[in-house]
C-alpha cells in the first residue's frame, strides 16, 4: 500500500469512511516523513503527542458516523496561526517561546472540525518575504532540485514551510496566509495548489498581524478537489474580527462537478511584462489552450493601473505592518531586552527592537514609518490608496463586462536557489509578487495551479482570479487546468 502520508485529502476522507486505515495510522505516517525530512526546515514545531491524541479522537468520531469532512485528516499549521498552548512566534526571535493562551479562528474550526494537528511550520519573519530566507528559524528548503545540483531552492514565501511539507508529503494539507502572493507564490514553486480566498471570506482572528487590509488566510492543498473541501472548513463569520464577511458558505467541493462551457475568461494585456521568461509565456499559452478546450470563451482584457501596483503594495503594506508591529517593544508585548542599569524607556523599546527583529522586518518598519510620517503621508501613503482604488476599479470593469474570471502566470520565474536573488539589490526579491500583488489590493480570490514545468523540470503554476465571494467558480475553472495539464511529477527523494 502506497504510504499513508502520500494521499491527498479527498482519498484519505474517502478511505477513513471505507475503514481501509485509520487516522491514526495516516496521522504516524505523516510524523515519520516529518522525522525524516529535517532537512528541509519546513517543520518548527512538531507536535506528535498531540498530533495522536487527536488522531485516536478522530478515530472515535468516524465509528460513530455523521463526521465532517476534514475529520481524521493530518494537517500541518503556518507559524503564523496562533494554536493554544503550542508554540507561535511568527518566525520571529521577538515572540521567542510565545505559547498563546487561546487558538486562532481558523485552527479552532478545522480542529472542531476534527483534523488533526501535525506541527507548525517554517515561514518569512512576520510573513515579510518572497523566499523563506528572513525566518528566526532558517530557511525552509524545497524538496526539488535542479536536475544535477545540489543547490538548496527555495520554496517561496512566505508560506515557504507550508509549500515544502505540502509538497514532500509531510502532511496532507497546511494552512497558509497571503498578504501579497504568500500562498499563490510558495505553491507555484512547489507544484502545488494555493488558494487567496476573498478578503473576509476566512477569519484573521488569531492570525498574527503583517497588514490588516492585504492578509488573508487560505488551504494549500496537493489538488483543486483538496482546497474546495479544506476552504469550506477555513471559511465562515467571525463576530470577534469585523473584517469577517457575514456571509453562508457555499459546498466548494460540489461546484467542480460543472463544466466551464460558456465561461469567460480574461488575459490581461498588461501581465506581459518586460523580460518574460519564454516558459512563462508559453505556460501561459497553454492555459489559454486548456481553457479554450474546455469550453471557455478566453479574450485579450487590459488592467491598466496593474504597472503601479508593486509600488503601491510596497507603500502600503509596510505603513500597515509599522502600525501592527509597533505593539513588539518589550513592555506591553513581545520579548524584551535585557534591563541595563541607569537604561531609560526609549532605549529598551530601541533595544528590544533592534534584537528582536530580524532585518527585512526592519527594513519594512522604517520604510512603513516614513511614509506614514507627517510631510509625507499624503505624498506616499494616500498617493498609494488611490492608486489602490483605480486597481480594484479595473477588476470591477472587466467583471462589469463578462469576464468570470482572469488568467495570468502565477510567477515570473521557477523556484531560483537560496541566495540567488535579492543579495545586492532587494527590489528583485520584491518583482517575485508582481503577477499576485493586485489580488490582495482589491481585495479578490485567487488560487495557483501546477500547470507545467520549465526547461530544468521545475514546476511552474497558473494564476486564476475570481469575482468575489464566487471562490466556487474560480475553483471549477482551475479544476479544469489540473485535469488539462495532468501534472503529476513529484520531487525525486534527497532528504
Amino acid at each position: 500500500m502506497t504510504a499513508l502520508n502520500r494521499l491527498t485529502l479527498a482519498e484519505a476522507r474517502d478511505g477513513l469512511r471505507r475503514k481501509d486505515f485509520t487516522s491514526a495510522e495516516i496521522t504516524a505516517d505523516c510524523l515519520a516523513a516529518m522525522e525524516g525530512a529535517k532537512a528541509l526546515n519546513a517543520v518548527t514545531c512538531p507536535t506528535p503527542e498531540k498530533a495522536m491524541e487527536m488522531a485516536k479522537s478522530a478515530d472515535s468520531r468516524l465509528a460513530a458516523g455523521g463526521a465532517p469532512d476534514m475529520c481524521g485528516l493530518p494537517l500541518g499549521i503556518k507559524d503564523l496561526f496562533c494554536t493554544e498552548g503550542v508554540q507561535s512566534q511568527a518566525a520571529s526571535n521577538i515572540l521567542a517561546g510565545f505559547l498563546p493562551p487561546y487558538e486562532s479562528t481558523t485552527t479552532a474550526q478545522l480542529w472542531r472540525d476534527g483534523a488533526v494537528m501535525l506541527g507548525k511550520l517554517n515561514m518569512d519573519e512576520f510573513a515579510m518575504g518572497s523566499s523563506n530566507e528572513t525566518s528566526a528559524y532558517g530557511p525552509a528548503i524545497s524538496p526539488w532540485r535542479r536536475p544535477g545540483s545540489n543547490a538548496p531552492l527555495t520554496p517561496g514565501g512566505s508560506s515557504g514551510g507550508s509549500a515544502a511539507a505540502v509538497s514532500a508529503d509531510l502532511c496532507l494539507a497546511a494552512t497558509g496566509t497571503d498578504t501579497g502572493g504568500s500562498i499563490r507564490q510558495p505553491a507555484a514553486f512547489t507544484g502545488i495548489v494555493g488558494v487567496k480566498p476573498t478578503y473576509g471570506r476566512v477569519s484573521r482572528r488569531g492570525i498574527v498581524a503583517f497588514a490588516s487590509s492585504l492578509d488573508q488566510a487560505g488551504p494549500m492543498t496537493k489538488t483543486v478537489r483538496d482546497a474546495a473541501i479544506m476552504l469550506r472548513a477555513m471559511a465562515g463569520h467571525d463576530p470577534l474580527d469585523s473584517t469577517s464577511a457575514d456571509l453562508p458558505v457555499p459546498d466548494f467541493e460540489s461546484a467542480l462537478e460543472g463544466d466551464i462551457r460558456g465561461k469567460v475568461i480574461g488575459l490581461p494585456r498588461e501581465y506581459r511584462v518586460e523580460g518574460m521568461p519564454a516558459e512563462i509565456e508559453a505556460l501561459w499559452s497553454k492555459g489559454r489552450a486548456m481553457l479554450e478546450d474546455a469550453g471557455a470563451e478566453v479574450r485579450e482584457i487590459s488592467l491598466p493601473h496593474t504597472k503601479y501596483a508593486l509600488p503601491a503594495y510596497y507603500i502600503i503594506a509596510p505603513a500597515e505592518a509599522s502600525s501592527n508591529l509597533a505593539r513588539y517593544d518589550g513592555v506591553r508585548y513581545g520579548a524584551r531586552a535585557k534591563i541595563r542599569p541607569g537604561e531609560g524607556i526609549t532605549a529598551l523599546y530601541e533595544r528590544t527592537r533592534a534584537e528582536g527583529f530580524g532585518a527585512e522586518v526592519k527594513a519594512r518598519l522604517l520604510t512603513g514609518a516614513y511614509v506614514l510620517s507627517a510631510g509625507y503621508y499624503d505624498a506616499y501613503y494616500l498617493r498609494a490608496q488611490k492608486v489602490r482604488a483605480l486597481i480594484k476599479r479595473d477588476f470591477e470593469e472587466a467583471f462589469a463586462a463578462g469576464v468570470d474570471a482572469i488568467l495570468t502566470p502565477a510567477t515570473p520565474s521557477a523556484a531560483f536557489a537560496l541566495g540567488e536573488v535579492g543579495a545586492d539589490d532587494p527590489v528583485a526579491m520584491y518583482l517575485n509578487d508582481v503577477f499576485t500583488v493586485t489580488v490582495n489590493l482589491a481585495g479578490l480570490p485567487g488560487v495557483s495551479v501546477p500547470a507545467g514545468t520549465d526547461p530544468q523540470g521545475l514546476p511552474l503554476g497558473l494564476q486564476l482570479i475570481g469575482r468575489p465571494w464566487e471562490e466556487a467558480g474560480m475553483l471549477s475553472i482551475a479544476r479544469a487546468i489540473e485535469d488539462r495539464a495532468g501534472i503529476s511529477a513529484k520531487p525525486e527523494r534527497w532528504w
